[in-house]
């Protein structure tokens, strides 16, 4: 068995236009329906969609990895960086805050040129201690001559599924792609071109680690090209995520393959196209909490309810499981119980929540939307 990069005709890569041409029309339909939703938001709102999708992309680009951030310190590096309300968010750690950094240069600056120096000051930013986990790493560089493979299992019983590239060849290999990136805006239709960015530079792996989230923040600029939009409003992570088992099994396959990416490129297209669908939920929830705050502008309450509330809003109708309850006030809280109890009752009380209709141990409350 060849790996891709092992062929001949590598990086040449090609594809089958048929099955494609109806995912690119089904694409760019619901691309226009969910751009003019977000253009009918107005100012304020639509800075709220962009913080909710920018909160989400930065989550769910690390879980696809297996790390799990904390959303409230996202949410702080996001209100920071966009200028929005910070007060009673956390700090935000300095991983945490360089990954939301580089999603937003990724986009924002989607018209400066992509070089080496970019890329390798975005990775130095997702590592900025220098360590992944306990594993010391050369952050800011191109990997070094150690293999570099996609392994799964266990010690002693693992499994290859990719190698790439050996590392002498890095730099020949980010040349050459970063080249391919210049010549093909304005030449290539941008949405399967945003699919071969992804492809082409996870098939590459130039990093000893962060190159699934380098992709798609590379993806996330070059849709950001197609659109000529600067602001994200929805997450392709988000999907990625939802749909994980099929991403790595068709790239896997593609990457076994001789060059024909068919395959990938109709998985991207449907991907984006479910990411469009998804986007038109928050958009949706944004609005209703939007209107919920305007129904209870003059309710008085503390920044402890005003937490939970949010907290019950953004995960939108019928999201938070199990409902709210007063084990789970205090925890996101920390005050006594009674305290927990007495604040929902308040809540309650302003119309705000409604218990649901378990009772005894069971009480549970939600957003009386």
């Amino acid at each position: 068995m060849k790996y891709l990069w092992q062929h001949k005709n590598w990086p040449t890569l090609f594809w089958k236009t048929a099955p494609l041409l109806p995912l690119i029309s089904r694409a760019r339909l619901g691309q226009g329906k969910f751009l003019t939703e977000v253009t009918a938001l107005g100012f304020k709102l639509v800075r709220e969609a962009h913080a909710e999708s920018l909160t989400e992309e930065a989550i769910k680009t690390s879980a696809i990895e297996g790390e799990r951030l904390n959303r409230e310190s996202v949410k702080s590096s996001v209100a920071r960086r966009l200028g929005l309300p910070s007060a009673g968010l956390p700090e935000p750690d300095c991983a945490v805050d360089g990954l939301v950094q580089v999603l937003l240069e990724a986009t924002g600056n989607y018209d400066k040129p992509l070089t080496a120096a970019r890329l390798k000051r975005w990775h130095a930013a997702l590592f900025p201690t220098g360590y992944s986990g306990l594993t010391r790493i050369h952050a800011g560089r191109w990997r070094g001559s150690q293999p570099m493979q996609v392994v799964s299992g266990a010690i002693g019983r693992e499994k290859i599924h990719y190698e790439a590239p050996p590392g002498e060849r890095v730099e020949r290999e980010m040349n050459q792609f970063l080249s391919w990136w210049k010549t093909s805006l304005g030449r290539e239709e941008g949405l399967l071109r945003a699919g071969m960015a992804h492809f082409y530079f996870v098939t590459i792996h130039p990093f000893e680690d962060g190159n699934g989230r380098i992709a798609r923040a590379l993806t996330d600029m070059a849709l950001a090209q197609d659109e000529k939009l600067s602001t994200r409003y929805y997450s392709l992570s988000s999907q990625i995520m939802a749909e994980r088992s099929d991403y790595y099994r068709v790239l896997e396959k593609c990457q076994k393959g001789n060059g024909d990416v068919t395959e990938w490129l109709m998985w991207f297209l449907g991907c984006h196209i479910h990411a469009m669908e998804s986007g038109g939920k928050l958009i949706a929830n944004v609005l209703a909490k939007a209107r919920f705050w305007q129904r209870h502008d003059k309710m008085e309450i503390n920044e402890r309810q005003r937490k939970v509330v949010n907290r019950l809003l953004d995960a939108g109708k019928g999201a938070f499981e199990g409902g709210l309850t007063t084990r789970k006030y205090v925890s996101m809280t920390r005050v006594s119980r009674v305290t927990a109890y007495r604040e929902i009752s308040d809540l309650q009380e302003k119309g705000m929540l409604r218990q649901n209709p378990a009772k005894g141990r069971s009480v549970s409350y939600e957003i009386k939307w």
